[in-house]
């Protein structure tokens, strides 16, 4: 039988959802399902910064796009959030939920308040993303849900004890739905990207601990570039994927491997 070749990856006509899209990683994701072809909608706590992104996915890839305002970790506001990519495209094939943040310290150097705030973003948020989509989902007997997990939900790294945990949490989040949605046609995946140069760690990147990190555990020697979290994406968004779920996609420039 003939493979059908890079129109596996074409997104056309398919809706996605990116929460935490507007910076980093997040924005780098939904570039790279724009220029497949997907519509989008852009979840961001800032209006304005998630509007900037739709406006330029238009503007550079002739798609639809719009833009949300939303805390995820509100049950409400997660559910509106999905129902106004329906009020405007009519279905949502794709989920990447992305939307994050990080405290880093040691564990006697950090609050209660600080670790619930990684745990109700990373882990209740992302949850959350999922259960208000999943009965859509199901309804269309199609899904793609990418959870944005991390090479530190794989191994460990001293002061990270809120992010790695979540991450952890999100790892078992990925394998475990993709258990429960095969049935319905949903795929579910994580992403584990490891060191990127995000808003995030741009704190981090002149610091010389974080320097010996990036050439002593990554293969590459490097920090990952944005654009090279978009194939990953655009492959488990799309039918290339249809015979991968509750897998881990790592994009680390081989840390884990060693």
């Amino acid at each position: 039988m003939p493979l059908p070749g890079i129109k596996q990856f074409d997104l056309t006509g398919k809706v996605a959802v990116v929460t935490g899209g507007s910076k980093g990683l997040g924005h780098a994701m939904a570039a790279g399902l724009a220029s497949a072809g997907a519509n989008l909608l852009v979840s961001s706590r800032n209006l304005e910064e998630g509007q900037a992104v739709a406006d330029e996915l238009q503007r550079d890839f002739g798609v639809r796009a719009i833009a949300f305002a939303g805390d995820v970790a509100s049950p409400d506001e997660s559910d509106a959030m999905i129902q106004a990519a329906l009020d405007e495209f009519g279905k949502v094939d794709i989920l990447i939920a992305n939307a994050g943040i990080n405290r880093r310290g040691p564990i006697d150097g950090l609050s209660i308040d600080e670790f619930r705030e990684v745990m109700d973003i990373n882990v209740y948020g992302v949850w959350l993303s999922c259960r208000s989509v999943i009965p859509h989902m199901k309804k269309a007997g199609y899904g793609r849900i990418i959870l944005m997990g991390s090479t530190l939900g794989m191994v460990g790294l001293a002061d990270r004890t809120p992010y790695a945990s979540s991450k952890g949490a999100v790892v078992q989040m990925a394998r475990t739905l993709g258990l429960e949605l095969a049935q319905f046609g949903i795929t579910c995946n994580a992403i584990c990207p490891g060191p990127f140069l995000t808003p995030m760690n741009v704190p981090i990147k002149d610091n010389e601990q974080t320097k010996k990190f990036i050439v002593g555990a990554v293969a590459l020697e490097r920090w990952g570039e944005m654009e090279e979290i978009q194939g990953p994406a655009i492959f488990l968004a799309s039918d290339a994927s249809s015979y991968v779920t509750g897998s881990l996609v790592t994009v680390d420039g081989g840390w884990t491997a060693r």
